[in-house]
């Protein structure tokens, strides 16, 4: 059987085991017949540490930066920059996978792919530029979102396929004038399998210094993920402690603002091999988000999964996509973004037997619905046709309808 090559673009991207970003690599390495390469940014977007590369794992270097202004801009720009001279080094790709956030990964796929004349597949994280106006970073009037803007449209118009990881991301792309045959639905996923600790929890508890009712919130601390709220419903429910583990541009100004609030403690991120040992000894997983209302069908977060498959129960404020999964598995609390003191009281006054029960049922639905080698299977299914499949006969673009 022929090896097809697939080239992946994800700026944010890691190696197995390490803090940060490995949806590609779990994914696309259980794809069988296919071998892949992960172009990514040098530098580590959770630890800041510089990354190797690794066996499917290109690093290409970017510029540094720190905060929101023109240096992160310029850090896109870099990426597209390096990504695309890497990707047109590489052996000809049957496929070009290219991941947003930022839309300038998409366009350096999007450049490769055409030079290479391979089909083009891109991956919508985010609704940009759009979640920037709702988070009153951009102006719809200014030149700047103009200009993503344009640049949106002219990359769901020359993408052979679209993946989207939220369900309510297809009206908005289906807006832009992409025909619904061409948007294909492969959210995160996790394994309970990959969520086995190496010791047991009363160890791990004092490992990680956990002594009462403990909620734990895994990932970015950024403009988006509104970790303020989460400080000030620790602040209103003293009977439990809240550690937030992970890094972001928005954690000293968190560390700051949660002073004299006893049971908050930060921690710095972890390798993903020792997810599972964190999320063990915790009682409960917190996923939070800014009270941003795109949010409520447009996002996919990896943590959500992660607690799923590690059998925590969910506190969430993100109606929507995410609370309704939470509900539907019967796995935690959902509450309007505001209200997470609500929550974190119901989960004080919760029993251990409560807690367990959701905790099995979010497991349960994890491995029964979204597990990553379903979902890996999906992704085999969209990309089959494309690689094997002659230019001339592949589905024209909107742009030429």
């Amino acid at each position: 059987m022929t090896t097809r090559r697939v080239l992946v673009l994800n700026h944010f991207a890691v190696p197995p085991g390490y803090p940060g970003g490995t949806r590609h690599v779990e994914l696309f390495s259980r794809l069988p017949g296919m071998s892949y390469v992960i172009i990514a940014g040098r530098r580590n977007l959770v630890t800041g540490l510089p990354q190797r590369a690794e066996p499917g794992f290109h690093p290409v270097a970017v510029t540094p930066y720190r905060g929101n202004g023109l240096g992160r801009a310029l850090n896109w720009a870099s990426y597209a920059v390096t990504a695309t001279a890497a990707g047109l080094r590489q052996p000809r790709p049957d496929v070009v996978y290219a991941s947003s956030p930022h839309l300038l990964a998409g366009l350096s796929g999007w450049v490769v792919s055409r030079l290479r004349r391979t089909p083009f597949v891109l991956e919508i994280r985010d609704l940009w530029p759009r979640v920037l106006v709702e988070m009153g970073a951009l102006s719809e009037t200014s030149v700047a979102y103009r200009a993503l803007e344009r640049l949106e449209r002219f990359l769901y118009r020359h993408a052979d396929r679209i993946v989207i990881m939220a369900p309510g991301v297809r009206a908005a792309i289906e807006g832009k004038g992409v025909p619904s045959e061409r948007i294909a639905f492969i959210p995160n996923a996790a394994d309970p399998d990959d969520f086995l600790p190496s010791a047991d929890r009363d160890g791990l508890r004092r490992r990680y210094g956990f002594t009462r009712r403990t909620a734990v919130y895994a990932g970015a601390h950024g403009p988006a993920n509104g970790l303020h709220l989460l400080l000030e419903a620790a602040r209103a429910v003293p009977e439990i402690d809240v550690v937030l583990v992970g890094s972001g541009v928005e954690k000293p100004r968190l560390r700051a603002a949660a002073d004299g609030i006893r049971n908050i403690r930060f921690l710095d991120p972890v390798p993903k091999t020792e997810i599972p040992d964190l999320l063990h000894a915790a009682d409960i997983g917190v996923h939070v988000l800014a009270d941003v209302e795109l949010f409520r069908g447009g996002v996919s977060p990896n943590k959500v999964f992660d607690y799923l498959a590690a059998g925590l129960p969910i506190l969430t404020n993100s109606p929507g996509t995410v609370g309704d999964l939470v509900i539907g598995a019967d796995a935690g609390y959902v509450t309007p973004p505001n209200q997470l003191a609500h929550g974190l009281g119901q989960l004080v006054r919760a029993s251990p037997d409560d807690l367990a029960k959701m905790g099995a049922a979010g497991r349960r639905w994890i491995r029964e619905n979204q597990s990553r080698g379903a979902m890996s299977r999906a992704l085999g299914q969209l990309l089959a046709p494309l690689v094997d499949t002659p230019p001339s006969a592949r589905m024209p673009d909107a742009g030429s309808r």
